[in-house]
């Protein structure tokens, strides 16, 4: 488990794609720079559409957490 501290966290668990992003990207342009976001989503497609994101945005995906019925992403808003 990371020792991250997330400044804000999106639950998009249940989410249809393109959900979870969508819904991390309005709270990422909500966020102050340096502020972390940590989004949860059981959505397969997040572990590709999110790290894709963060690098065309200009992001920093921090961490990558898998468990058993979610994934947990740490992205840092630049």
């Amino acid at each position: 488990m990371t020792d991250i501290e997330p400044d804000q966290t999106v639950d998009a668990r249940g989410a249809a794609c393109p959900g979870p992003l969508m819904d991390l990207i309005g709270k990422i342009r909500s966020a102050d720079s340096g502020d972390v976001v940590k989004l949860l989503s059981d959505n397969e497609q997040s572990l590709t559409d999110v790290p894709e994101w963060a690098e065309e945005a200009g992001n920093e995906l921090l961490a990558v957490e898998e468990h058993d019925n979610h994934t947990e992403f740490y992205v840092q808003k630049t």
